[in-house]
């Protein structure tokens, strides 16, 4: 398989080193720093600027990195649950690829799977409730 272009290795990285309890530490250890800071520079607008700017900067460059590697990870999870229903014997090949629907589509996707789910709720008298009857396409 292809490796992941250098821009995907770094955003995924970065997002994995954000969301350790560390990184936290030491964000809120640099707001702690800021604030004890204060009264050393008059709680000035350039005190306070700095502080903006930071978090503003910081910010907005982490919704793309955390972004990107949102995308790979959702992308990757939609081919492996394609992958499950293309190797299920009785599972709807219709079914692939959901995600390209429009809304419409999918809410009547949706409501047909609720029905069956209610039906399943309902005849729960019995552990096994395999035999669903087939959904069939959309519009149907």
């Amino acid at each position: 398989m292809r490796r992941s272009s250098l821009f995907s290795r770094f955003a995924a990285k970065v997002a994995v080193a954000a969301g350790q309890p560390l990184t936290f530490t030491l964000a809120f250890a640099v707001i702690l720093v800021w604030a004890a800071s204060g009264p050393l520079f008059g709680f000035s607008d350039t005190w306070q600027l700095v502080i903006n700017t930071g978090t503003t900067i910081v910010t907005f460059l982490m919704v793309f990195l955390i972004q990107n590697t949102q995308n790979r990870d959702g992308v990757a999870i939609q081919i492996k649950l394609d992958e499950l229903i293309r190797a299920s014997e009785r599972a709807h090949n219709a079914l692939l690829d959901l995600e390209e629907l429009d809304e419409a589509e999918l809410r009547k996707l949706r409501d047909r799977y609720e029905a069956l789910a209610e039906r399943a709720r309902q005849d729960l008298g019995s552990l096994l409730d395999t035999g669903t009857p087939e959904i069939g396409p959309p519009g149907r």
